[in-house]
């Protein structure tokens, strides 16, 4: 629903807060909120606009004494019983009192009167809340996430050291069943949505939790979700043998974020149990982008966490590229609405 010329939409009060529907001309006071959300890795500045307009997406900010100070959003996903919850922030002075809880609950109600058909509610998020907050959730997976920074112009010589050491790694492991499958972007929208709806296709790949996980929104591969994947613009990959996908990536268009000053962030989702396939993948998904990325590169690899440590030490070695976080996790949650 298109919000530029409508007066602000009153969802409640609560809690000496007012909260509003989110609005184009609030961009700019969502953003002073933000700063150093994610450690300069957040992707709302680039995605806010597109949110407005987002089919079945609610956005609620919260104002304290007419100042904006708080933001939630959720995505209504799975057929219209699952709402997935993204983009969570305060300002800094209300942190650590409770701000979030309430427009958190607020978001709950709203959504619930809107579309009452909500049952279930997902969320994935990089901190472990501890075992008391954790407890109200239901724990579905964990993802492993490797992430690397370099300048786009080191990133050609990068990805020819690792081509260098895959080609060492298939010389030195001789005739293996990988030399069977072959990895390949796909491109064909049916193919790709018979593979998505294959209902082996979880078990094969063993998705986390059952999800598609396109970064950090999680989304069961059924029908209904597969026109949100599309809008989103992904280049697919798939690794088959006798047809039947045994790995799937995806990575989505780079966008810029505020981190070291303005870089574009590149993130890679990795479903399957195969690592050698992830380097491959790998590889492919930065020869994808090498020509059209610029600046400062952040790139984000989400993976099975049996795969971590083998990815990890195939990247290291590089001078231009380089890991700049330790090991961090992607967790997924699930909780039911009241």
């Amino acid at each position: 629903m298109l919000r530029d010329a409508m007066e602000a939409q009153f969802v409640e009060e609560s809690d000496g807060l007012t909260f509003w529907l989110a609005r184009p001309q609030d961009y700019d006071e969502v953003m002073a909120i933000s700063q150093d959300i994610y450690q300069g890795n957040d992707y709302l500045p680039h995605r806010y606009h597109t949110w407005m307009t987002e089919c079945e997406r609610v956005v609620i900010i919260g104002r304290r004494n007419g100042r904006l100070v708080a933001l939630d959003s959720a995505l209504l996903v799975d057929g219209g019983q699952t709402v997935v919850l993204e983009g969570l922030r305060v300002c800094p002075s209300e942190r650590g009192r409770g701000v979030a809880g309430v427009i958190q609950r607020v978001t709950d109600c709203y959504i619930k009167q809107v579309y009452p058909s909500v049952t279930t509610k997902r969320l994935t998020r990089r901190d472990n809340p501890g075992p008391e907050k954790l407890s109200k959730f239901i724990f579905l997976a964990c993802r492993a996430i490797l992430s690397l920074f370099g300048e786009a112009e080191r990133f050609k010589g990068f990805v020819s050291g690792l081509k260098t050491k895959l080609e060492s790694t298939e010389k030195s492991d001789g005739p293996s069943s990988n030399n069977n499958q072959k990895l390949f972007v796909l491109k064909d929208i049916h193919q790709l949505k018979a593979i998505l709806l294959d209902p082996d296709l979880s078990l094969r790949l063993q998705l986390p939790g059952g999800a598609i996980i396109q970064d950090w929104q999680p989304l069961k591969p059924m029908e209904s979700n597969l026109e949100i994947l599309e809008r989103r613009n992904l280049t697919w990959m798939v690794d088959c043998f006798d047809d039947k996908p045994m790995f799937m990536s995806f990575h989505t268009p780079p966008y810029p974020v505020p981190f070291n000053g303005g870089s574009l962030r590149f993130n890679i989702d990795m479903f399957g149990t195969d690592v050698f396939i992830a380097k491959k993948a790998l590889i492919a998904h930065l020869e994808q982008v090498i020509e059209e990325i610029h600046g400062s590169v952040v790139v984000h690899v989400y993976m099975p966490q049996t795969f971590w440590e083998a990815m990890r030490q195939f990247c290291e070695g590089d001078e231009g590229v380089k890991q700049y976080m330790d090991y961090w996790e992607q967790l997924f949650l699930e909780k039911e609405i009241a």
